[in-house]
C-alpha cells in the first residue's frame, strides 16, 4: 500500500500561482464544466463552513477555494488572528470532498484572484450582500455570476473563540 497517495492526493489540490491554476480552470471550461469560486479565512472550520462550501458546490462542477494568507486574516480580523496558520487551514480544508482547488491570497478581497481565475460563479455567505462586495463588478465584467449563500446562524469562528475563552461555570467566582 502506498502511505504517500492520499496526502499527493491532498497536495494536488493545492495551487500557490494563480497563472497554473487560470490554465487547468479555462481547460475544464473549454469541456463544459462549471466553476464555482469563494473565499474566505476559514480559521477554525466549524459546521457553517462545511455546509456552505458543499452548497457552493452543487452550484456547479468544480469548487476552488481562494484563503485568506495569514496578513490578511490579520488585517481583517484583527491582532491575534489568525489562530492557525494558513499552511495548516489550507491543507485542512484540502481534505474536504467538496474543494477541489485551493490558493492562497495575501490581498482583504479576492478581486485580483477573480479576475485572473475568471470563474463562471461566485459565492458568498448569506451574511454579505452583492452590491457590497468589491469584487462583483470583476466577476460581472467577464460575464460571471455572483451568488449569496444562505448563511447558517449562530456559527462563526469568532464566536467559537469567544466561547472557548470563557471559564465553565464552576470555575468562575
Amino acid at each position: 500500500m502506498n502511505e504517500s497517495s492520499n496526502i499527493d492526493q491532498l497536495e494536488s489540490k493545492i495551487f500557490w500561482d494563480g497563472a497554473a491554476l487560470r490554465q487547468q480552470l479555462a481547460d475544464l471550461q473549454q469541456r463544459g464544466q462549471k466553476i464555482v469560486f469563494t473565499n474566505g479565512c476559514f480559521d477554525i472550520l466549524h459546521r457553517g463552513h462545511v455546509e456552505y462550501l458543499c452548497r457552493a458546490r452543487d452550484l456547479g462542477d468544480f469548487l476552488v477555494l481562494g484563503l485568506n494568507s495569514d496578513d490578511s486574516v490579520r488585517e481583517l480580523k484583527g491582532p491575534g488572528r489568525p489562530i492557525q496558520p494558513m499552511e495548516d487551514r489550507i491543507r485542512i480544508l484540502a481534505g474536504l470532498f467538496c474543494l477541489d482547488f485551493l490558493i492562497p491570497f495575501s490581498e482583504s478581497t479576492p478581486e485580483a484572484l477573480l479576475s485572473i481565475l475568471k470563474p463562471d460563479i461566485h459565492t458568498k455567505g448569506g451574511d454579505y450582500k452583492p452590491e457590497a462586495l468589491p469584487e462583483a463588478a470583476v466577476v460581472q465584467s467577464y460575464g460571471g455570476q455572483v451568488i449569496i449563500l444562505p448563511f447558517l446562524e449562530g456559527r462563526s469562528s469568532s464566536k467559537i473563540i469567544e466561547r472557548s475563552r470563557l471559564k465553565p461555570e464552576s470555575e468562575r467566582n
